[in-house]
């Protein structure tokens, strides 16, 4: 595949999530996008959430996934950039694609006790996204570094690694806060910033 599909895939990839992020809030009565976790938009007890699932964040995984993979050979040869792309593929791009297929309880419960099999999957594979991408971010924009035509995309992926591990250590000290919706999508912000970036670079490549 060419350097330019890859770009859309990526690009169509994080913008499926986005649309779907934007869009489930708003099929559902008193929902607030500062207090409530993106997920509970398409929670199991969720009118529209399988079709918030299947035509949002399953293809947006798997778009995703290709893209992290496919990526790291348009850029320069380094074991960081391969090793970060790899992981986003892994954590981000199939992670999504976990966290569509096992949707959360009503209310997304964090205690164990009080959750189905499908909450447990979907904790897990959230909290390991939340854990690992930020590393892999940081390990890429260390990679780009050392290449000059890459200083910008590799700022923009320092800065987006480290916002995203600063939100997603305030969100992991209070899961229950009262702002964690926000907390969140600055998170999921941060991530989408950066995909996009990459798509970008890639495209009006050589």
């Amino acid at each position: 595949m060419s350097n330019k599909l890859i770009a859309y895939i990526g690009i169509l990839g994080v913008s499926l999530f986005a649309i779907a992020a934007i869009i489930g809030p708003l099929l559902i009565d008193d929902y607030s996008v500062i207090s409530q976790y993106i997920s509970e938009s398409f929670a199991s007890n969720t009118e529209y959430g399988s079709y918030l699932q299947y035509f949002g964040y399953e293809p947006s995984g798997i778009l995703t996934t290709i893209f992290c993979f496919s990526v790291a050979k348009f850029l320069p040869s380094s074991r960081l950039i391969k090793a970060g792309f790899f992981g986003l593929a892994i954590f981000y791009g199939l992670g999504t694609i976990l966290v569509g297929l096992f949707p959360c309880d009503a209310g997304c419960p964090t205690n164990i006790l009080d959750s189905s099999t499908s909450q447990l999957i979907h904790n897990a594979m959230a909290s390991l996204t939340y854990v690992f991408l930020p590393i892999c971010i940081i390990a890429i924009g260390l990679g780009l570094r050392k290449f000059e035509d890459y200083g910008k995309l590799s700022q923009i992926a320092m800065a987006t690694g480290i916002i995203s591990a600063i939100f997603i250590f305030v969100l992991f000290s209070n899961p229950e806060s009262g702002y964690r919706g926000l907390l969140q999508r600055v998170i999921e912000t941060s991530f989408i910033t950066f995909i996009i970036s990459s798509a970008l670079k890639i495209r009006n490549s050589n």
